[in-house]
């Protein structure tokens, strides 16, 4: 059987996994579920797919999966970056997944758009990405028949980068209409229910679901920090990457 463990607070990572092969979805973003009641088997085979957070993999979705039963399962890894790069997101993923019972046998990297600065990879996953991911699949699901369970070289360094130590809170409006929407969806909790124009900044780690799923815009990015990482990452995004594959 084949399973998604997602980590995908705004969507991009759920199109670019479905992209390649769809499966029973454990969605990492739930933070009432029981991981520790997920287990996988040996026949099984597991699509493992987070967004790279500043080069690594988010660290609330790390916490998350390590909690997962492995039960030798195979996975293929999925990494999901909005243009600039992924930097050591597989090679930390790779250790998470085998330190919790799972056999690598395939890394994707792959193209979605910027969570944040949305122009930048914008519409991606688009129809040319999803055919070659399509493509992708095919040779990973090869290897897969062929019982072949060599672990893929990964780009990517250990020790890992260090974390980013800002993390970019959403501001909310006076347009707010105190649906909870935002509340109910928030991977880690950090809106209030009682009031949700307040946000825990300690807790928030800028995923920007709720800026995604507000029905009434009243959830956005601060302007000013905004504008700074579009400046930032305009020479890094020039040009459109491609998704890559490692077998």
């Amino acid at each position: 059987m084949v399973y998604q463990l997602l980590f995908s607070p705004t969507g991009g990572t759920r199109a670019v996994a479905d992209a390649l092969a769809t499966g029973q979805v454990i969605d990492l973003t739930d933070c009432d579920a029981d991981f520790s009641a997920v287990q996988l088997t040996a026949e099984d085979v597991a699509v493992i797919a987070v967004p790279s957070y500043g080069g690594r993999v988010p660290e609330i979705a790390a916490q998350r999966l390590t909690r997962v039963q492995g039960g030798s399962a195979r996975a293929v890894l999925v990494c999901v970056y909005g243009n600039r790069a992924y930097e050591d997101t597989l090679v930390e993923l790779a250790d998470l997944a085998a330190a919790t019972g799972f056999r690598v046998v395939a890394a994707v990297a792959a193209l979605a758009e910027h969570s944040i600065a949305r122009m930048y990879a914008a519409d991606r996953p688009d129809e040319a990405d999803k055919a070659v991911l399509g493509t992708l699949w095919e040779k990973i699901r090869a290897k897969l028949d062929a019982g072949d369970d060599t672990v893929p070289a990964l780009p990517g360094q250990r020790p890992y980068k260090p974390r980013g130590t800002r993390t970019m809170v959403p501001r909310t409006s006076k347009r707010c209409v105190a649906c909870g929407r935002c509340t109910l969806g928030c991977p880690v909790g950090a809106i209030d229910p009682r009031d949700p124009l307040r946000t825990d900044p300690t807790r928030c780690i800028g995923c920007m679901r709720c800026v995604q799923i507000c029905p009434v815009g009243a959830r956005q990015p601060d302007p000013d920090a905004l504008a700074a990482l579009v400046q930032h990452l305009e020479p890094l995004c020039a040009d459109r990457k491609e998704n890559e594959l490692f077998l």
